[in-house]
């Protein structure tokens, strides 16, 4: 599956349009590398996600065309959540 429809498909992002935007934008990685929206994404894929002042690490439990939004978080699980500096915090600081 694609990795712009697995973020809308299990809710990470609402739209797949956003997640499209994002991966254009080299913001979303699978395994370590920097992908396309048309990068097909497995089970047992990391694919971190940095949004706004976020970046957020899941690994992929399942891949499903259609899942119901109450079980959608069963599609991965996340590994880690940061939050992000962004260069005004920093030079206040």
């Amino acid at each position: 599956m694609r990795i712009d429809k697995f973020l809308k498909v299990s809710r990470i992002l609402k739209r797949r349009t956003v997640s499209k935007e994002l991966a254009v934008n080299q913001r979303i990685e699978i395994n370590g590398r920097i992908v396309k929206p048309a990068h097909d994404v497995a089970a047992g894929d990391t694919v971190s996600i940095t949004f706004g002042n976020r970046k957020l690490t899941v690994r992929v439990l399942s891949v499903e065309e259609v899942k119901k939004k109450k079980d959608a978080s069963e599609l991965y699980e996340i590994i880690s959540e940061e939050k992000i500096a962004s260069p005004l915090e920093v030079e206040t600081e």
